[in-house]
């Protein structure tokens, strides 16, 4: 399937409308719940998607297969644009509003059920689950609510140097477990 995204991705960025509608089509099921579980509200997940995917079809002649998988690609514009939406609400972010990593990957009555059962998702929650707390929180904070270090720092009431140093940590802990996880 890698291999049909970056052809779709090259598609698009040549103006293939169709190419772009078969991109949106395998793709949108797993970025739709991206976009839910950073902004914990479906319509303004929809509207980052549509948001999204007008950036990728502008941006599309720009993706360049040698820096990084299309998926982990529409990852990052997704995420880039919920933390913007994040930013322009201003919204309180509590304790409570952690991701339950298991709820990414059970079983939910929703159309984005073949997103659950990816084999990528259930890696992704092992590895997280195996973070120590600090490690996960910071990742957590950071990279699903858009905090910066400082902002981090405050919300945990932990020194800017910890917060660094757990996010460090944390991503070279992934990056580890994820590696075993792809032999």
């Amino acid at each position: 399937m890698t291999d049909e995204l970056v052809a779709l991705v090259e598609r698009v960025g040549k103006g293939d409308k169709q190419a772009f509608a078969a991109l949106y089509q395998r793709t949108s099921p797993r970025l739709y719940t991206l976009a839910i579980s950073v902004l914990r509200n479906r319509d303004l997940a929809q509207e980052v998607l549509q948001e999204s995917f007008i950036n990728v079809w502008k941006s599309a002649s720009s993706y360049h297969s040698g820096k990084g998988s299309v998926q982990v690609w529409l990852n990052v514009v997704v995420r880039n644009r919920c933390i913007d939406c994040l930013r322009q609400r201003v919204t309180q972010i509590h304790s409570s509003d952690f991701i339950d990593w298991n709820e990414l990957v059970c079983n939910q009555p929703s159309p984005l059920q073949t997103l659950q059962n990816h084999h990528e998702a259930n890696d992704l929650a092992r590895c997280m689950e195996g973070l120590s707390g600090p490690q996960k929180q910071a990742l957590t904070l950071a990279f699903f609510h858009g905090l910066s270090h400082s902002e981090l720092a405050e919300k945990t009431q932990s020194p800017l140097g910890s917060v660094k140093s757990s996010i460090r940590r944390g991503l070279a802990s992934l990056r580890r477990c994820l590696h075993h996880a792809s032999d």
